[in-house]
């Protein structure tokens, strides 16, 4: 259960923080708005889609080339869901496309999340080599809270044996500590 909880909770943070930078809808001090209720959201869905025997309902880092449309209300999601639900009737010739064949559309979304990497300060290693690790992870474990795990442990890591303990919080380190604890279970 532990590992569910953080899979699903880092996974919708990383999306989550990803998207409303992309729209701008980050507050000057950092904070989200509304961001309990998309986790709110998020938790019922997971739970509903459990109980119906479905995939997790949650949100989609490709929701980002609807950000890059100009897409930032309701109403695109709405209207992507009646996209979903009038594709429904066209599922069988949908499942011929190879999986190879969204590829393009992935990299744009790549491409539009890269953008952010500008202000991460590789200058200092402590800060550029987690979050190195963190984005290269992402893709080669096929796992957005693979990737987080990988810079959180890393980052505490790096600074506590470059002797900056300091720059790290308690809450980072238990998260550390507890991602840590989830890689070593999982191997």
């Amino acid at each position: 259960i532990f590992t569910f909880t953080v899979v699903e909770l880092f996974d919708n943070m990383g999306t989550l923080i990803g998207l409303t930078s992309k729209a701008n809808l980050v507050k000057p001090d950092g904070t989200i708005e509304n961001l309990d209720r998309a986790l709110t959201t998020d938790a019922c869905g997971t739970v509903l889609s459990a109980i119906f025997g479905t995939s997790t309902v949650t949100s989609y880092i490709e929701s980002a080339a609807g950000i890059a449309a100009g897409g930032k209300t309701g109403l695109t999601a709405v209207t992507v869901s009646l996209c979903f639900f009038i594709s429904l009737l066209f599922a069988p010739v949908i499942g011929l496309v190879p999986g190879f064949a969204t590829a393009p559309a992935l990299v744009l979304v790549g491409a539009l999340m890269m953008s952010d990497v500008g202000r991460i300060n590789f200058s200092d290693f402590t800060d550029g080599l987690p979050a190195f690790l963190t984005i290269i992870m992402m893709p080669l474990t096929g796992s957005i809270a693979n990737g987080f795990a990988f810079g959180f442990v890393s980052y505490a890591f790096m600074k506590a044996v470059t002797g900056k303990t300091k720059e790290v919080t308690w809450i980072m380190w238990i998260v550390a500590i507890a991602f840590l604890i989830n890689l070593v279970m999982r191997s």
